[in-house]
């Protein structure tokens, strides 16, 4: 193959690279000053090159009805292509739209299914989560301690709520199951989230 068609191969490649990079910077500054139509084209654009963040970005502007009509089905969509790409944000809201059916049936298993996916990778909501469905039992067996442990996690993020929540847990365990939570978080956070249970 000739060098000059080598090089510009190349040469497209990286500003291929810069381009989806530049429009989801583009892309998430716009949606920060809520200018969601520039959002909108400039996510489009990076998702074309099968950008997973920017799939979860236009997921959340469906979700949330953000510069288009609110349509769950559709976020869910776009949540699912960037969550098979491992997005950690995309599989925690997946999780949260399939355990309150929104845009899909209702299915906690499928809702565990994607938190844990979204858990494993550090993602604090998804750690929150999955405290939410021990406790209550959706989609998994209900289990204080599991429950405590998620919470204790998620509470790593000085976040009021799972400090809340991990404490009516605590109320409702003894000092001996409350001790194996936090083992089992400790363990949990030196494995970087891996196989917690």
């Amino acid at each position: 193959m000739n060098m000059g068609i080598v090089l510009s191969l190349v040469v497209a490649l990286l500003c291929a690279g810069l381009v989806q990079a530049g429009d989801l910077e583009d892309g998430i500054a716009a949606y920060d000053r809520k200018d969601y139509a520039t959002a909108l084209a400039k996510f489009s654009s990076a998702t074309r090159q099968g950008n997973a963040r920017a799939q979860n970005f236009i997921g959340e502007m469906y979700e949330k009805g953000h510069g288009v009509a609110q349509d769950y089905a559709e976020a869910v969509r776009w949540y699912h292509q960037a969550a098979q790409q491992g997005d950690a944000r995309a599989q925690c809201k997946l999780g949260f739209l399939y355990a309150n059916g929104k845009g899909v049936a209702r299915d906690y298993k499928e809702s565990v299914r994607w938190v844990r996916l979204a858990a494993a990778q550090g993602d604090v909501d998804a750690h929150y989560n999955l405290g939410v469905h021990f406790v209550r039992g959706i989609g998994v067996s209900q289990n204080l301690i599991k429950a405590h442990m998620w919470f204790d996690i998620a509470a790593v993020s000085s976040d009021a709520i799972p400090l809340r929540n991990r404490e009516l847990v605590a109320a409702k365990m003894t000092p001996q199951q409350i001790s194996e939570a936090q083992n089992l978080a400790s363990e949990c956070q030196a494995r970087n989230f891996k196989n917690c249970d």
